[in-house]
């Protein structure tokens, strides 16, 4: 092993906390992480199940390489990764009008993710995250924090998640009720959207007949 360490192992009340470094080469960190596993902190990873947290810094990644992470962690077989967390913000470049950037990761208290298009994101929106599009927004997992939609000007963009529970929604420049005012009881798989003028809220399955939905993936 090289003397430069790109990983870090702390223990926590719950577990253990991996921080991986966000500027070496993700090989490089695959290789160090499959070393500290099996070598050098092999009497630490042993005995009954351990929640593992992967904390990636500014590091953006791929569902391929979030997976080749955990396989690696999982080969330790008392380790159980919980969360793989990104902090990165995200100002990602126009491409066209359909154009949808697929992000994996939770956006925490204090971060921000901005994009300048269509944005799917498969985690959670934490209470004190933002996310901020100038199309749609879709989150395929917990949106608990503040959501901004269209937020150059754009009246016919949504907001939808796999589990409602906003802190605030924005669409163009409407700013959504207090949540409790609007909220339904299971909040699950809802979207949101101006209709003359006011926020409403409605099941995900009616969202085709707002729109034709984007291409999310293509074979």
């Amino acid at each position: 092993m090289t003397e430069k360490q790109h990983i870090t192992i702390k223990g926590v009340k719950d577990g253990l906390i991996f921080l991986l470094d966000d500027n070496c080469e993700f090989s490089a960190l695959l290789d160090e992480l499959q070393y500290k596993l099996e070598k050098s902190h092999q009497q630490l990873l042993t005995g009954p199940i351990v929640h593992v947290q992967v904390k990636l810094g500014t590091r953006l990644i791929n569902e391929e390489e979030k997976e080749r992470i955990k396989a690696t962690i999982r080969q330790q077989g008392n380790l159980l990764v919980q969360t793989i967390e990104s902090e990165a913000r995200v100002e990602a470049k126009p491409e066209d009008g359909n154009n949808i950037k697929l992000l994996t990761g939770i956006v925490r208290s204090g971060q921000t993710v901005e994009h300048d298009g269509n944005l799917l994101l498969m985690g959670d929106v934490n209470p004190g995250g933002t996310v901020m599009c100038t199309g749609d927004i879709y989150v395929l997992g917990a949106l608990r924090g503040l959501a901004h939609a269209g937020f150059k000007g754009e009246k016919n963009a949504v907001i939808a998640a796999s589990l409602l529970r906003p802190t605030q929604l924005r669409i163009d420049d409407v700013i959504s009720r207090p949540p409790d005012e609007w909220m339904t009881g299971d909040a699950m798989m809802e979207f949101a959207f101006l209709s003359e003028g006011v926020m409403k809220i409605d099941k995900m399955t009616q969202l085709q007949r707002l729109r034709k939905l984007p291409v999310l993936f293509r074979a």
